[in-house]
């Protein structure tokens, strides 16, 4: 199976979008509630300040994905790559992680918290909620890094 450059982009875009795509409104909220209520970021009132807070744009999403593209082939060679391009529900969990441990970099938090200021901005006219997402979105990568970290090495990774 020999793919080019833009295969395995594509491919790579697919299967993270598709991943961030399976979150529903209600687990967003739960999720968004239970971060509020543990940090006590919003007092008694997590559930209506969660849901106040909008659901991250479809486009910044896109932007990071396509930044990790973009590092991922700068860095790895592309026959490398393309092992983990099989479909496999070990390689595609090898990808997501990737991309989450991506996200986790310096240079990406800085780009994330940026991003996500700018996003609270215009969705809100102020700083505020962009700062409650930017904390809510290092939480939930955590946690994800988190339950992905077992010892098991899987896929051709």
């Amino acid at each position: 199976m020999s793919m080019n450059r833009k295969q395995i982009r594509a491919h790579i875009f697919a299967v993270i979008i598709n991943k961030v795509e399976e979150q529903d409104e209600t687990r967003r909220l739960e999720a968004l509630n239970e971060f509020m209520a543990v940090t006590g970021t919003a007092g008694n009132a997590s559930e209506q300040i969660a849901s106040l807070i909008p659901p991250i744009m479809h486009e910044l999403y896109e932007k990071w994905i396509t930044l990790f593209i973009d590092r991922l082939l700068e860095t790895v060679d592309t026959r490398n790559i393309e092992l983990l391009c099989d479909g496999s529900d070990d390689n595609n969990a090898a990808l997501v992680l990737a991309y989450v441990m991506f996200l986790e970099s310096a240079r990406m938090e800085k780009q994330i918290d940026e991003d996500l200021r700018q996003h609270g901005m215009r969705a809100t006219g102020g700083d505020d909620l962009g700062d409650v997402a930017a904390s809510y979105i290092r939480a939930q990568m955590a946690r994800i890094a988190e339950q992905m970290g077992d010892d098991e090495i899987k896929g051709n990774c």
